[in-house]
């Protein structure tokens, strides 16, 4: 199993980036499929998620900035940013477990987003 993340930078407060994670060896429209992020010195915590059935949804702090989607036929998960904060910075890591078991979970490699001016 591999999931490729790719799409991090540095970009100035207010300005965007959008993520992309590729999966492989995996029935990918079985997985529900989230993002993570891990700020120095903190906890990895969840982003946004979209499940199996296309349920959606964000940490509190990112609603109405961040777009999570899913291509099932790429086999792709997106995460459009948009008007970041220095606060969004952090290792951005994407995640895929299986819908009804979660001990079949998978993790990206992560892609550093870094918010400075």
């Amino acid at each position: 199993v591999q999931l490729q993340a790719c799409g991090g930078g540095l970009v100035q407060p207010g300005g965007s980036l959008r993520l992309s994670c590729a999966a492989s060896g995996i029935t990918f429209g079985s997985y529900d499929m989230g993002w993570y992020r891990q700020a120095p010195g903190k906890q990895r915590e969840l982003v946004a998620l979209i499940t199996a059935g296309d349920t959606i949804s964000y940490k509190d702090s990112v609603k109405g900035r961040f777009t999570i989607s899913r291509d099932n036929a790429k086999k792709t998960i997106y995460l459009q940013m948009n008007s970041l904060k220095p606060e969004d910075t952090a290792v951005y890591y994407c995640n895929a477990q299986l819908s009804w078991d979660s001990s079949k979970t998978y993790w990206g490699q992560g892609t550093l987003v870094t918010v400075s001016s």
